[in-house]
């Protein structure tokens, strides 16, 4: 295991997620409130590579993103679905170091 350069930090927006392919996983990328997230791109429920293009915001207290297709909320940091709790997605470590965004292969 090791960290994967993603890009760097400043060409990630605030709220917009990107997507990337780290050790051929697609992973949807998110910077909140200058916090980062990384979580599978895969919706479960529609197996398209669509969460990255997900609205951000909070619910419940809990930072998600909502499918664009079906409406289902993510928790960012755990990957649980807020509207099923037998469905989840794996997130992944993320850091930013010396300027570079990484996630943990």
């Amino acid at each position: 295991m090791g960290w994967q350069i993603i890009c760097d930090s400043q060409e990630l927006l605030e709220m917009v997620g990107v997507r990337a392919l780290v050790d051929d996983r697609q992973v949807a990328i998110f910077r909140v409130k200058g916090k980062f997230y990384a979580i599978d791109a895969i919706d479960p429920f529609t197996s398209a590579a669509v969460l990255a293009r997900g609205v951000v915001g909070s619910l419940n207290g809990q930072v998600v993103v909502a499918s664009p297709l079906l409406k289902q909320h993510f928790n960012l940091e755990t990957g649980q679905c807020l509207e099923d709790d037998a469905v989840h997605i794996k997130t992944y470590d993320i850091r930013e170091n010396t300027g570079k965004i990484e996630v943990l292969v």
